[in-house]
């Protein structure tokens, strides 16, 4: 957990420094990548909100996302994780939206991935998106490595 929060703490420092905002919409992190962000002193100056969007109907209800877009494209999936950070940065006007999807474990999900997978993107003024397996069915170290991976990947992306 002290690595997240040192990740988050540094993330916190780039948006604030540069002036921007974020919006998180996160799954199988189940709240870890928000409760990091949000645990640096000022996070008021760039974090606009975000939410755990475990479901397709959490995914429809607070981001806003139509069913015939989630219909084409399956969870924990790289173009998945694209439209959900897109979603998340449109639904609270956000320089950028960071979003993760995947398989917490103990046992992988019903699309075939195992333990340990998850996708993440970002989208603002630079989009990625990165798949991450841990190759573990640990759940809880699952999560805290996924929301380590998506702050890690934003990170990149604010140094330069």
């Amino acid at each position: 957990m002290d690595e997240l929060l040192e990740i988050a703490n540094r993330v916190g420092a780039a948006l604030k420094r540069r002036g921007e905002t974020i919006a998180v919409a996160e799954s199988s992190a189940g709240g870890f990548i928000a409760a990091s962000l949000l645990a640096v002193p000022g996070a008021s100056a760039y974090f606009q909100g975000g939410g755990v969007c475990y479901t397709r109907g959490a995914k429809i209800e607070f981001m806003d996302i139509p069913p015939a877009v989630l219909d084409t494209v399956r969870s924990s999936s790289e173009p998945h994780a694209e439209i959900l950070a897109r979603a998340a940065k449109d639904k609270l006007s956000t320089t950028w939206g960071l979003a993760e999807t995947g398989a917490a474990g103990p046992t992988g999900n019903r699309y075939g991935d195992a333990a340990g997978h998850t996708c993440i993107a970002i989208d603002g003024p630079v989009s990625k998106v990165a798949t991450i397996e841990t190759e573990s069915n640990d759940r809880a170290e699952n999560m805290l490595t996924f929301a380590k991976e998506a702050l890690k990947l934003l990170e990149k992306h604010l140094e330069g």
